[in-house]
């Protein structure tokens, strides 16, 4: 199945911009996120990017590069739009998209049965599901069943390689291969023989505590400071946030219960006394009815994209230029946890992780042995 994005050129605020019309898709909405100069439009729920040679390339290179997305000029957008300017020539269509078979396509859906069955969750089930879709489409004259670790190899080479995507992506999709063969036709890849990337080891990126004050601190509205607040004194996921209840909390015993975070687990975070006095704060003002953060109006929870704006607006009103998401305040937390003295296993507790390895990275930002270190410069 291809997806269809329809391109029109807009202006916003006396600048000239592509503006991308599609149905909305996780797995494409974190593409487009990754994309350079990307801008997210919150009022009209879509992504626009600088009117300029280089993104009519990156746009026509991220066709070249997913053979089932489609770029279409757009005559009229589907609402008024930005400036509700007068649209200009767009991007002309730069290839006719390649399809899945009907046999490719039942295949696809019986997965997707099978992966809600197990109770994986959505974000999963689009991802693994937009994986296997792609993998099949570069090889759409084999069937589904003739499929072989060669293949998988062929395509790590030919396509993730050869295109330059990332090792996170090439790991999903070889885990969506193995994952569908191995459920599907009990036919389980041999790990052995396919290609996989060298693990990255990246440090997680970490604020000050001066910075992170001056963020929490930039909003005036009390729902917008206490939703940042919240994830950074708890340590919390943005999509544990934005499910959170009313009842979860619990003021008595100063805890948060994260229900069915990730990997389908509970946890439970504690709560200070000042975060509890700013809830409480919130709470009186906005009276919220089910969710903890819920949207405009009352309907239902809190947009994640509109979370990440509330972000965004904190770091230009501080003027802090570094590329900062949600998640930095939760390294933050556990960070600063740790060069308070709190035991990393209190702290693997807090964020949920499964493995104290993964908790134990937070050792090599923490600046609290770094900074007892003499440098042999100072001596000279």
């Amino acid at each position: 199945m291809e997806t269809v994005i329809h391109i029109q050129e807009l202006q916003h605020k006396a600048e000239w911009r592509y503006v991308l019309f599609y149905d909305y898709s996780i797995t494409l909405n974190n593409l487009m996120r990754n994309l350079p100069n990307a801008t997210y439009s919150a009022t009209h729920k879509t992504w626009h990017f600088p009117l300029n040679e280089e993104s009519k390339t990156m746009l026509q290179n991220l066709a070249k590069q997913y053979p089932h997305i489609l770029l279409k000029k757009k005559v009229q957008p589907p609402t008024p739009l930005l400036d509700k300017a007068m649209h200009k020539t767009v991007v002309d269509t730069v290839k006719q998209p390649k399809a899945l078979s009907s046999q490719h396509l039942q295949k696809l859906a019986d997965f997707k049965k099978w992966m809600h069955s197990k109770r994986y969750s959505q974000s999963s089930i689009d991802t693994y599901s937009e994986a296997l879709k792609i993998f099949w489409l570069y090889f759409e004259t084999k069937e589904v069943n003739a499929i072989t670790n060669d293949d998988v190899i062929e395509f790590n080479n030919d396509y993730i390689l050869k295109n330059n995507l990332s090792a996170s992506y090439q790991n999903q999709v070889v885990n969506a291969i193995k994952l569908f063969y191995r459920t599907q036709y009990d036919k389980l890849l041999n790990p052995d023989v396919v290609h996989r990337p060298r693990r990255e080891h990246k440090l997680p990126n970490v604020l000050s505590k001066e910075e992170i004050k001056l963020i929490l601190q930039a909003h005036g509205n009390i729902k917008h400071k206490t939703m940042l607040s919240l994830i950074y004194s708890c340590g919390l996921r943005c999509g544990e946030l934005i499910n959170l209840k009313i009842g979860d909390i619990d003021s008595k015993r100063k805890l948060v219960l994260i229900k069915q975070s990730k990997g389908k687990k509970d946890r439970i975070a504690p709560l200070s006394e000042k975060i509890l006095e700013l809830l409480r704060e919130y709470y009186k003002a906005y009276k919220p009815k089910l969710f903890l953060f819920e949207g405009q109006n009352g309907n239902g929870k809190y947009d994640e994209r509109s979370l990440q704006n509330v972000l965004k607006q904190s770091l230009t009103k501080c003027h802090i230029n570094k590329s900062v998401t949600l998640h930095w305040l939760r390294h933050s937390y556990a960070t600063h946890l740790l060069e308070a003295g709190t035991d990393l296993r209190y702290i693997q507790e807090i964020l949920g992780h499964s493995s104290s390895r993964t908790t134990e990275i937070y050792t090599h930002v923490s600046t609290k042995s770094l900074q007892n270190i003499v440098s042999p410069f100072d001596s000279l």
